[in-house]
C-alpha cells in the first residue's frame, strides 16, 4: 500500500512558476512509476507527466511538453512537478499518482494509488 500526497499548489500568475510536491509512503517507493495528472471543472481527467522508476524516462503530452518537468527523487520518496510559463488553462486540481510497474503510463487506469489533489489556479 502506498499513500501519496501531494503539496505546493496554489494561485499564480499568468507566466509564473509552482513547483509541485509529492510525498509517498513506504520503502518500495522505487519500484513505482510515478505520474501527475489534472481534472479541471467539468472536464475529464487529463494526464500531465509521467516518469520511470529510475527517473531517466519521462513522458508529456504536447499541452505541457517544454513546460513542465517531472523529476523524482528515490532518497526522499518524492515525485516533483516543477511548472513554468503556466497558462489559465492549466488551472486544475493536480493528482498525483503511482503505478505498481517500472515503465510509466499515460493512462490513469494503468495506476493504482492516488493522492487527494492539490490546486492549481492561474490567473489572467
Amino acid at each position: 500500500q502506498v499513500q501519496l500526497v501531494e503539496s505546493g499548489g496554489g494561485l499564480v500568475q499568468a507566466g509564473g512558476s509552482l513547483r509541485l510536491s509529492c510525498a509517498a509512503s513506504g520503502r518500495t517507493f522505487r519500484r513505482y512509476a510515478m505520474a501527475w495528472f489534472r481534472q479541471a471543472p467539468g472536464k475529464e481527467r487529463e494526464f500531465v507527466s509521467a516518469i520511470n522508476w529510475s527517473g531517466i524516462i519521462t513522458y508529456y503530452p504536447d499541452s505541457v511538453k517544454g513546460r513542465f518537468t517531472i523529476t523524482r527523487d528515490n532518497a526522499k520518496n518524492t515525485v516533483y512537478l516543477q511548472m513554468n510559463s503556466l497558462k489559465p488553462e492549466d488551472t486544475a486540481v493536480y493528482y498525483c499518482a503511482a503505478r505498481e510497474d517500472y515503465i510509466g503510463s499515460i493512462r490513469s487506469p494503468d495506476y493504482d494509488y492516488w493522492g487527494q489533489g492539490t490546486q492549481v489556479t492561474v490567473s489572467s
